[in-house]
């Protein structure tokens, strides 16, 4: 179902998906539970997964994913339906499906070839290999990537309990960067990005030109001090 404007007038500005165990972002399906569906629960079950990360895609707030461990299947999935990617050193990330006999059924196909390209993700899809934290940065599937090393580690805690602190930290340092922006402006920026084209930044251009933000921002501006945005 797609959002609409009643569903932005709420106070949240941002959504930022974290783990709450150390060991695995999302390690995705469990295969012990889908052996026992039939053929019709398997593909409603990943119906329902697919429709749950459309929609997730397609929230009209930035949602940020906070990976400290591994992402694998859905679990990747899930992180490339978010709009961005904080990821820890010591992460990777795999579409392993081919391997089991299937693809990725969530977007994993398409969203993952908007990154870093057809050929860059079928070679990545086809070979269900692992993808680690340094070239997820490079190919442009992380967005932020932060350093954790054994030198942090002590006798209290572990790398992945490390990780997985950092990088929540790091999430929040970008949902509040982004926040900073006018609220309006985020949000049309954002539709803008997802459905690219002329005709859509237009639209959102045209939207935000008459907005209450924008001439707050501009009278700010005029005076010297910081803008208070209403969101409107």
């Amino acid at each position: 179902m797609p959002w609409t404007e009643d569903d932005i007038k709420g106070p949240t500005r941002a959504l930022i998906i974290a783990s709450s165990v150390e060991s695995c972002f999302c390690a995705g399906a469990d295969l012990k539970e889908l052996a026992r569906l039939t053929d019709e629960q398997m593909t409603n079950y990943f119906l329902a997964v697919r429709d749950t990360f459309k929609a997730l895609a397609g929230l009209p707030i930035p949602v940020i994913s906070a990976i400290g461990s591994c992402a694998l299947g859905s679990g990747f999935e899930l992180a490339l339906a978010s709009h961005f990617r904080v990821i820890s050193s010591n992460a990777s990330l795999a579409l392993p499906e081919t391997g089991l006999g299937i693809i990725p059924a969530a977007g994993g196909t398409y969203r993952l070839a908007a990154l870093v390209g057809d050929a860059r993700a079928r070679e990545i899809v086809m070979t269900s290999r692992q993808v680690e934290a340094r070239e997820a940065y490079t190919l442009g599937i992380a967005s932020r990537l932060v350093e954790v090393t054994r030198d942090e580690v002590d006798e209290d805690t572990t790398l992945l309990a490390v990780a997985k602190r950092k990088v929540l930290v790091e999430a929040i340092r970008l949902a509040e960067e982004v926040c900073e922006g006018a609220p309006v402006a985020v949000r049309a920026a954002l539709k803008a990005l997802n459905a690219p084209g002329e005709d859509s930044e237009k639209a959102m251009f045209d939207r935000v030109a008459v907005s209450d933000d924008w001439h707050e921002a501009v009278r700010a501006f005029s005076e010297k001090r910081r803008p208070v945005f209403k969101g409107r």
